[in-house]
């Protein structure tokens, strides 16, 4: 009789059902090695290294240059095969929603597929439907899982690679948990609160457990705080714009408001019509003036140009002339004197006779 009470109050404690699951809402490294969500401590070597990377912020989900697209529109497509292309692909997925982009992730040096790509649909609704729909079919004779776009939603992710990832297989002996393949089973033992709050385990759900067969919403991403800063910004520039205009139209009155309006108007029209006509006039009263101005200097520089070739063409006929005419006086003034004295130069000299 004890051990029946016992079996029922532990079914109670577990919410009635020991197939209850959880999901994993943030990756945790050592959350993620345990089955129910609840271990303090790592069990393999692979689980050490993606707690290396987690804590040294080795890894940055972000920082791959191929992963775009929205992510809340975006399913992880695993165990595809190798033969399958990036158009038999689209073609499957064409079928649950209609597909924008797919992007099978192929080895850097060889070029081949890794067996798994990732899908983006043109709304949430289709990923969801594809979510639903799309998991455990075949495709090229492979049978594929679905699941969210992890790497951009889900805080703290670690890749695969790293040892990390969700999912795998038992005989690699490398099993994590917490993915929509193996989910958290819901604890049967007593769950170390105070253990898993110091390490940043976040506890299972006590109480609100899910069922296998239960659609898990997507992981959602903390904001950071600029960004929240960032939109907060812009809600309150734009509630006190709104609250501008809402505001300004009830201070006024309706007649005052339409007679400010017509003077305004009428304001307007008056200096529009007083700039047109200035500027009607003002171009050719400048045209003309600078273009009379411009006719006087040239005339000017006529002139004295006009006046210097004058004094040039003067100037040495003048000299000329004056050189003669003192020749001439001279002339003059020498036969005056001889004949003063009684000679004439045409005369024979004394000399002679």
């Amino acid at each position: 009789m004890g051990r029946e009470d016992y079996n029922s109050e532990r079914r109670s404690s577990d919410g009635g059902n020991l197939n209850s699951v959880f999901y994993a809402s943030i990756y945790h490294p050592i959350q993620a090695g345990s089955i129910d969500g609840t271990d303090i401590l790592p069990h393999d070597n692979a689980i050490y290294r993606a707690l290396l990377c987690s804590n040294a912020g080795l890894y940055d989900p972000f920082g791959d240059p191929k992963a775009i697209g929205d992510p809340y529109c975006t399913l992880f497509v695993g165990h595809l095969s190798h033969f399958t292309t990036e158009h038999n692909l689209c073609q499957e997925m064409n079928k649950y929603g209609r597909v924008k982009n797919v992007r099978i992730v192929r080895h850097i040096v060889t070029g081949a597929s890794r067996g798994y790509a990732f899908v983006e649909f043109e709304s949430d609704r289709e990923m969801r439907r594809a979510y639903k729909d799309a998991h455990h079919k075949f495709i090229d004779d492979s049978e594929i899982i679905v699941d969210y776009n992890r790497q951009r939603l889900m805080p703290g992710w670690i890749p695969r690679r790293l040892g990390g990832g969700l999912g795998g297989k038992k005989e690699s002996g490398q099993l994590r948990f917490g993915g929509r393949e193996r989910p958290f089973r819901a604890p049967l033992r007593q769950i170390p609160l105070d253990d898993l709050k110091r390490l940043g385990i976040p506890p299972p759900p006590e109480g609100r457990y899910m069922s296998r067969f239960q659609v898990p919403s997507p992981p959602r991403q903390e904001r950071s705080m600029e960004d929240a800063r960032d939109s907060s910004h812009k809600h309150d520039k734009g509630s006190n714009h709104s609250n501008r205009l809402e505001r300004s139209p009830s201070r006024e009155h309706p007649g005052r408001r339409e007679r400010s309006a017509d003077k305004e108007d009428l304001s307007h029209r008056q200096i529009t019509r007083g700039r047109k006509r200035h500027d009607l006039r003002s171009p050719s009263h400048d045209h003309s003036s600078d273009r009379s101005s411009m006719d006087r200097s040239r005339h000017s520089r006529k002139r004295q140009k006009s006046s210097r070739d004058r004094h040039d063409m003067r100037s040495p006929s003048r000299d000329h002339s004056s050189d003669e005419t003192s020749t001439y006086r001279e002339e003059c003034r020498r036969a005056r004197n001889a004949r003063s004295h009684g000679y004439d130069r045409w005369s024979p000299s004394r000399n002679d006779s």
